[in-house]
């Protein structure tokens, strides 16, 4: 596999990420101005959109952290039973830059983990304790390294951000569904040739805009996969430890039990094993381990040290 080097990577998955996140803004402010229109006023229908949008994330923004970790039975990291994961997301931190995030625990014996939170300041790594048993310390470095590079790079905000307004765009649209369904579109709309035409459109609008939200924001996910993977190789200089790990992950026959549909794409390997073997469609939310692995082994970095000391 060619490569354009790590920051050439880095750069042209930022970009191609914040490209597919404006489109998932776009298909908010079409569906919300497309149905405000069906009912005589595009620009009501635009910001009532954007304050559905906005409730969404002030209850995420400040409680979604929590309910995640809750759902996925994660508990504190132990300073004695957990010291040697403890000791790595100390190192790793130190060498980010970034303060230390709440550890936390998924006593499972699948190996996975994820980032969550707001913000650097705000963030918390859940880690299952099979990763940790399973795992060499260079291939756990590695793991710590790409989750840290989620908060580092703000993905935790980002898909935050994507996902509150993927929901909004669903939650509209399954409402202005139920409304025309139930009360047959606005009566003056229907009354006029214009007006059952707009109709029409609408309701293809409220049904392909949940669709292509889904499908743009599974490809931010996996671009945001990618970007972590290339941020964790530059942080540890090391890039082969995270292929291994990544590799392990995959192969391991292990199912991690908390996990679903909604906290699935936040784990570094999809741990819902029977979908990753069928996953090769436009919905997933991890790219192929194969590729992953690839890509990280044909890196050129700049001439450092081979690995961690």
């Amino acid at each position: 596999m060619e490569s354009r080097g790590l920051y050439g990577e880095i750069t042209a998955n930022r970009r191609r990420s914040w490209f597919l996140a404006a489109g998932i803004g776009l298909l908010l402010a079409l569906l919300g101005a497309t149905l405000g229109a069906v009912w005589g006023d595009p620009l009501t229908g635009l910001i009532a959109a954007w304050a559905v949008a906005v409730v969404f994330l002030t209850i995420t923004w400040y409680g979604g952290a929590q309910m995640t970790l809750a759902a996925s039975d994660a508990r504190p990291a132990d300073p004695e039973r957990d010291r040697v994961l403890i000791n790595i997301v100390d190192e790793m931190s130190l060498a980010s830059g970034l303060p230390r995030p709440d550890i936390f625990v998924i006593d499972d014996t699948a190996p996975n983990a994820f980032a969550t939170g707001r913000d650097p300041q705000h963030a918390a790594i859940a880690v299952t304790r099979g990763l940790y048993q399973k795992l060499d310390r260079d291939e756990l470095q590695g793991v710590i390294a790409h989750e840290l590079s989620h908060i580092r790079n703000h993905d935790i905000r980002y898909t935050t951000l994507v996902a509150v307004s993927v929901g909004a765009i669903a939650l509209l649209a399954d409402l202005a569904l139920r409304h025309m369904w139930w009360g047959g579109g606005p009566r003056r709309a229907r009354n006029t040739g214009a007006g059952a035409i707009m109709i029409v459109v609408a309701l293809l609008v409220a049904i392909l805009a949940p669709i292509s939200a889904r499908l743009l924001q599974a490809a931010v996910s996996r671009r945001r996969e990618t970007l972590a993977d290339l941020s964790g190789a530059e942080m540890t200089r090391y890039p082969e430890a995270l292929a291994r790990a990544l590799e392990k992950i995959a192969r391991d026959p292990e199912v991690l039990e908390v996990a679903n549909r909604a906290t699935a794409p936040l784990y570094i390997v999809d741990p819902i094993k029977e979908f990753e073997k069928r996953a090769r469609g436009l919905l997933r939310t991890h790219p192929p381990t194969e590729e992953r692995v690839a890509r990280l082994r044909s890196l050129v970095l700049p001439d450092r040290s081979p690995g961690p000391s």
